[in-house]
Parts: structure tokens; C-alpha cells; sequence
């Protein structure tokens, strides 16, 4: 599938991470409910998910339901996450402790279903840029092919410049690189013995080139961030 298609057809964002447990979910459903409030169509993809809980008879990603109530309930729920794994691993070793494997081109081809009515599409990807999806897949792959910027998660606790330029580094030089829209600096705790949460927003402005468009507060309920630079022009 052409990178080039998606495009054409909708803006959108390929959510990712410095590392798993740091808030793609929950900075990927403020941002949705801002475009929500916005008057946007907005789709939801994850395409993979480990580590689900078992509802009735079937394996349902938590923060699938997440991203999906923030949308509004567009589609159904495995429109968010058509594949879904029990065990907490890398979604191609969950995959295998239930003797199968991750589809790869299903990985691709659920994200048609958002994109002839969507304004936008989020995808949120599992785990960290270089984190595994299937056999032969890093969610890098699908970020690359899929086409989108990256809107890079961040947690605002010690480590975290290290970690962002990392992920910055390794979307520069993938394949032929890929565009990072801008940094989310993350509040993942309510902790004041870290000393460097006063500290790491101003250190990430200065030795990051793509920008710092929102820090997100601990428990915040709203995101305060740039659309028209994330998407472009955003005028309905």
C-alpha cells in the first residue's frame, strides 16, 4: 500500500514512544477529543495489541476502548484493534504463546477502513518506534510505509533526553527517514523527588529541532497543542 494514497486521502499521525508506559494512549485520546470538539471526523487505529483482557469470549485491547471512546465509538471496537494478543510481550511473542502469528498484512490493510471518512486518522503504534509488531515488522515499518508524521511521547522523568533523541536519531535514519511532527512531554507521575521534571521541557527545546508542541500535565483532562502545525491547515 503507497504511502502516497494515505496521504492524499487525510492528514494524520503515527503515535509513537520513547519507550512502552509512557502515555500513547492517553495523549492519543486528548488529541482526539480536541479534534472531536473541533468538528473533525477523527479514525482510531491501533494495529496490533498485546497484553489484552479477556471480555465474554474474545480479547479486548484496553487501550483500543480508550482511543475508541474518545472518537466518539466510530466503526466497531476491532476496527480500532483488529488483532489482539493475552500475553503482556511484544505482539509477535504474544502472538506465538497462542500458536499463531501477527498478520502482517492485516496489520496494513485495517487502516482502510478509516480513511475515506476520516478528516483525520490516528495511529497509535505498540510500544517504542524500534518495539516489534509481527515477525518481521517494527512499528517503524508501518510508520514508514503508512506515511504519516510521528508525534513523539515522551515521559517527563529522568532519562527522558536521552531517550528522545534516541527515537529522533532513529527516525532521521530509517529507511529514508521519516518526518517527526513534534514532541509530547508527558507527566507519568505526580513526583517531586525526580528533580528533572522541572527541567526536561527546557532542555528538550533546546537540543531537539523537531519542536515541543505540548507538555501534558499529571491527571490533565484536555491537551493544549498546535493543530494547524501537526496537520497543516486544519479549516473546515
Amino acid at each position: 500500500m503507497s504511502c502516497n494514497s494515505i496521504k492524499h486521502t487525510c492528514r494524520g499521525l503515527f503515535v509513537t514512544a520513547t519507550d512502552t508506559g509512557v502515555g500513547k494512549t492517553y495523549v492519543s485520546s486528548l488529541l482526539t477529543k480536541s479534534l472531536i470538539q473541533a468538528g473533525y471526523r477523527v479514525g482510531v487505529y491501533k494495529p496490533v495489541a498485546s497484553g489484552c483482557v479477556r471480555q465474554a469470549n474474545s480479547l479486548v485491547s484496553e487501550d483500543a476502548i480508550a482511543l475508541w471512546n474518545a472518537a466518539g465509538r466510530p466503526g466497531e471496537l476491532n476496527n480500532v484493534c483488529p488483532q489482539c494478543f493475552e500475553a503482556p510481550l511484544a505482539p509477535h511473542l504474544a502472538a506465538h504463546e497462542e500458536g499463531t502469528a501477527v498478520d502482517r498484512q492485516l496489520l496494513r490493510e485495517g487502516l482502510n477502513f478509516w480513511r475515506e471518512d476520516s478528516d483525520f486518522i490516528l495511529i497509535e503504534g505498540a510500544g517504542g518506534l524500534m518495539s516489534p509488531l509481527s515477525d518481521e515488522d517494527f512499528n517503524a515499518d508501518l510508520a514508514y510505509e503508512f506515511g504519516f508524521p510521528l508525534l513523539v511521547v515522551a515521559p517527563n522523568q529522568l532519562g527522558v533526553i536521552n531517550q528522545t533523541l534516541q527515537t529522533l536519531i532513529t527516525a532521521s535514519t530509517f529507511k529514508q527517514g521519516m518526518e517527526v511532527a513534534g514532541i509530547v512531554l508527558n507527566d507519568v507521575r505526580s513526583d517531586a523527588n525526580d528533580l528533572s521534571t522541572s527541567s526536561n521541557r527546557r532542555e528538550l527545546e533546546i537540543h531537539c529541532v523537531p519542536p515541543l508542541v505540548a507538555h501534558v500535565p499529571w491527571k490533565a483532562t484536555s491537551i493544549e497543542v498546535p493543530l494547524h502545525h501537526l496537520f497543516g491547515c486544519v479549516e473546515k
